[in-house]
């Protein structure tokens, strides 16, 4: 009867055989016969065209963890990068497979060192951490047939990644960026795609030199951090700078896929982006790290009662280790419509003490999390191997269609949604009249303040106008009697 149990449980959410679960995985094994007949959804390889249109999880160190992964799918992502790996540390793991979940482990010494499910797989692009061309191949070969697509990691500011000459440091060697990229595409079979995530270069003309470098190794796609090396999170991210870049790529004829990444906040902002910047896909990467329901128009919001939940069920059922759970759920912050943030502090106290899954059962629920994955299994199946558009922006010129016409024109996702006006135009200016009577959407404008109006009589302060005097402004504040301290103590000093 376990037996059974066994096998019944596995053939609802694992696609590989039984013995291959002791099998791990080398350098070599892609050769292997049995390795052919893993992959169990029916999809079609990566192409540049399933970059576009899109919204995207990025990387991220910790928070990118699988139970994100999967719930950023569930709400509407057009594919997941998994969190930085670097080449060197998968190439010491071995592969294991959990014959009642099908989770995939590259175990370390110290645990697992990447987690994957095959669900993911048509979507998740494995980022590379590398500063050798012939490592990073080794380290791609041994993890090939559980992805669907790899990424090089050239804007990862922290030391961890440059100290090793990895991540922005790539930013200034070029040569050994695309010399990696290049061995990549040519070890790679032609299903695999290969991509790179940058950040700006000081000037213009050095990004859109690097920029013409990369796409010359035959990438698929380009993820654009629209800040410097040296900027960090908490500073506005020059959105402005990717036009030229789109363009630039755009004019190469190589189709390539650019994507920006940097302050998008979800659905509805992406389509703001993709109006000022012309990318053909947004990455999201804080708000998602807040709230991976975010991809969705209609994100959740109360995380406490409608998400956390059933996130900290599915980690205690996928085996992932309750540390990296407790760190994500601690990251996990919408908004707020029926409780106040002092309601919150003590499920929030209550997270952070526990000191494992069983400790959070009275806030979690005793539940397996098994219904909470199968739900998931569902939605991502639903999909039918589409990687992207798989999501249509409710306006009001969809009122009058049928719900088969809504249904046909899925695809569409948000490059659709995105007026024509706004994409032709200047960064900083808004859609037309026209265009938001018909679409429904307004791009609100954004960037710095028109010159033509600094100078305007009401208008508040700024380096470019002096205040008005408060007699003309009529704000007369009421005069304050100032004791005479001086004219005293010169009194008492005479």
């Amino acid at each position: 009867m376990l037996l059974l149990a066994l096998f019944g449980r596995r053939k609802l959410f694992s696609p590989l055989p039984l013995a291959m679960s002791r099998r791990s995985h080398s350098p070599s094994a892609p050769a292997s016969p049995r390795l052919a007949k893993r992959p169990r959804l029916d999809f079609e390889p990566l192409t540049s065209e399933d970059y576009k249109d899109g919204l995207m999880l990025a990387p991220m160190v910790r928070s990118g963890a699988l139970p994100t992964r999967l719930y950023s799918l569930k709400h509407g992502a057009s594919l997941v990068w998994g969190p930085e790996t670097v080449d060197k540390a998968i190439l010491h793991s071995e592969r294991v497979v959990d014959p009642v979940t099908g989770v995939v482990s590259y175990m370390g010494k110290s645990g697992a060192i990447f987690t994957t499910h095959p669900v993911e797989k048509p979507y998740l692009i494995y980022q590379i951490g590398s500063a050798d061309p012939e490592t990073a191949v080794q380290a791609a070969k041994m993890v090939m047939n559980d992805v669907a697509g790899f990424d090089l990691n050239c804007g990862c500011p922290k030391p961890f990644s440059t100290h090793a000459g990895m991540g922005a440091a790539l930013l200034t060697n070029s040569d050994l960026l695309c010399a990696i990229l290049t061995a990549l595409r040519e070890a790679m079979p032609p299903e695999i795609s290969i991509s790179a995530k940058i950040r700006l270069l000081p000037t213009s003309d050095d990004t859109l030199k690097l920029v013409e470098r990369i796409i010359n190794t035959g990438v698929s796609a380009l993820t654009v951090h629209c800040r410097t090396r040296n900027q960090r999170k908490q500073q506005p991210a020059h959105i402005d700078r990717l036009r030229e870049i789109v363009d630039f790529v755009e004019g190469m004829g190589r189709g390539v896929a650019v994507i920006e990444n940097g302050d998008c906040g979800g659905y509805e902002d992406a389509i703001r982006i993709r109006g000022i910047t012309g990318a053909h896909s947004c990455m999201i990467a804080t708000a998602a790290e807040a709230n991976p329901t975010c991809f969705s128009p209609t994100p959740f919001v109360d995380l406490e009662r409608t998400f956390i939940p059933q996130y900290l069920r599915l980690g205690k059922y996928l085996g992932i280790y309750w540390g990296l759970t407790k760190y994500c759920a601690g990251m996990f912050e919408g908004k707020r419509t029926n409780r106040t943030r002092s309601e919150l502090k003590d499920i929030r106290a209550s997270i952070r003490g526990a000191k494992g899954y069983k400790d959070i059962e009275g806030y979690a629920g005793t539940g397996s999390g098994e219904e909470e994955f199968r739900e998931i299994v569902q939605a991502i199946e639903q999909r039918g191997g589409r990687r992207v558009k798989v999501q249509v922006l409710n306006s009001t010129s969809t009122t009058g269609k049928t719900e088969a016409a809504a249904t046909e024109a899925a695809p569409s996702m948000i490059s659709d949604k995105v007026p024509k006006s706004a994409r032709d135009e200047h960064a900083l200016t808004s859609t037309s009249d026209g265009d938001e009577s018909k679409d429904g959407l307004h791009t609100p404008p954004t960037g710095s303040v028109d010159p033509s109006v600094m100078n305007a009589p009401l208008a508040p302060a700024n380096e470019m106008r002096m205040p008005l005097p408060a007699m003309i402004t009529g704000e007369l504040p009421t005069p304050t009697p100032t004791p005479r301290i001086g004219h005293q103590g010169r009194r008492k000093s005479v």
